[in-house]
């Protein structure tokens, strides 16, 4: 079966993370967030595979190249970001039988992709305890009956977890009109599909819709806890290695480290000498986590450093971030309720009672820096010494 894999958005709720980088192509574990979804594709039987490309979609094509775990790989351009069945009709002149589509910045358990493969035509579903801000399913037993977008009376728990498998003629029904907010959306499609054939609700075990900053915490929380201890660079002296850490050949760990899985240090990734890591942590490639530093459930990207006497939370860094000597983040509000960030303009609850803070991409601070929990570092931005930075920069 082949399957779409939808990979061409430029992720503005994930900003400053993706002003380079596109939302798919954000690093989770050892590997693109996009690449956990075709893995789960690959893994459920798919047999080729389209991905619908758009903003730096370079990126992608460079990737995944012409095979993927030895299954073709093609590529769809959507032009403009019209919806998600305007990018499943990008790639419909390659559409041949039935198809697979599946969200690039998605995680699903492979169990359930492959199950939702057997019981074609069906969508995924996902059981929550409240379903008003989804798509939620209208079943009769496992057929699906109906699907409305954000009900204030759900029909049922169980939201579209954005996973389909399509009958062939499907691939003529994709140029559907502009929905109320502007898109051409795949629920139409599925809307027709439902009225024709029997379709399955297959209920996911296990889903994430990677949208913002602190679902990519918890994407890299999943990922990390699923490697398997295996320790191939440096490991110096007394450094202390505690649970599921994964230490990548060339990656340097000195004495009087701590490190308690789940962990992954990269390849030439320096950590120490006496720095504690603990959490769901990734030291990416190149990067630095020096003396006296704790790094805590933290994401640092590529050639990111935090050399000297600082803490880190609860926090997602770009690339080739630098912090100064004694920068600290914080990470938990006095009143304990959940942080607070801004994403695109508006002031929303991360739904995390820890929640540090957001840095893109050659971010600098300098010494003694304070960073309120929920603040965003833009691209680039800088800090002076001994500044407490109370607000987005």
């Amino acid at each position: 079966m082949q399957a779409v894999v939808l990979a061409a958005g430029e992720g503005t709720r994930m900003r400053p993370l993706t002003a380079q980088t596109p939302k798919p192509m954000l690093q989770v574990a050892d590997r693109p967030l996009v690449a956990h979804t075709a893995d789960t594709a690959v893994e459920a039987g798919a047999d080729e595979l389209i991905f619908v490309v758009g903003y730096e979609a370079d990126d992608v094509r460079s990737y995944f190249g012409d095979t993927y775990r030895g299954v073709p790989v093609r590529f769809a351009v959507q032009e403009e970001q019209q919806g998600t069945a305007d990018a499943v009709e990008a790639a419909r002149e390659y559409l041949d039988g039935p198809f697979a589509v599946l969200n690039g910045d998605n995680l699903y358990d492979e169990a359930s992709v492959a199950a939702l493969f057997d019981a074609a035509p069906a969508i995924a579903a996902y059981s929550v305890e409240d379903p008003r801000n989804y798509g939620v399913l209208s079943t009769d037993g496992e057929t699906v009956t109906g699907i409305v977008e954000k009900p204030d009376d759900p029909p049922t728990d169980l939201a579209n977890a954005g996973a389909y498998v399509f009958p062939a003629e499907a691939r003529d029904w994709l140029d559907v009109p502009l929905s109320e907010r502007g898109e051409r959306e795949i629920t139409d499609v599925l809307a027709r599909v439902v009225d024709e054939h029997s379709v399955t609700a297959v209920e996911v075990d296990r889903w994430l819709d990677v949208g913002r900053p602190w679902e990519l915490l918890a994407a890299n929380e999943w990922k990390l806890a699923d490697m398997d201890r295996r320790i191939d660079g440096d490991v110096r002296g007394d450094a202390d290695l505690r649970g599921t850490v994964v230490v990548e050949e060339d990656a340097v760990v000195e004495p009087g480290v701590t490190i308690e899985g789940p962990a992954l240090v990269q390849s030439g990734a320096h950590v120490g000498p006496n720095a504690y890591v603990r959490g769901a942590t990734l030291v990416g490639e190149d990067c630095h986590v020096g003396h006296g530093v704790e790094v805590k459930n933290t994401v640092l990207y590529a050639g990111s450093n935090v050399p000297h006497v600082s803490y880190v939370g609860d926090s997602v860094l770009g690339t080739d971030v630098n912090f100064g000597a004694g920068t600290q983040v914080a990470n938990l509000r006095h009143d304990g309720e959940p942080v607070r960030m801004t994403v695109k303009g508006e002031r929303v609850s991360t739904g995390r009672r820890k929640f540090g803070v957001v840095a893109g991409d050659g971010v600098k601070t300098a010494i003694n820096t304070s960073l309120n929990a929920g603040v965003v570092l833009d691209t680039g931005a800088t800090t002076t010494p001994g500044e407490s930075v109370t607000r987005d920069r």
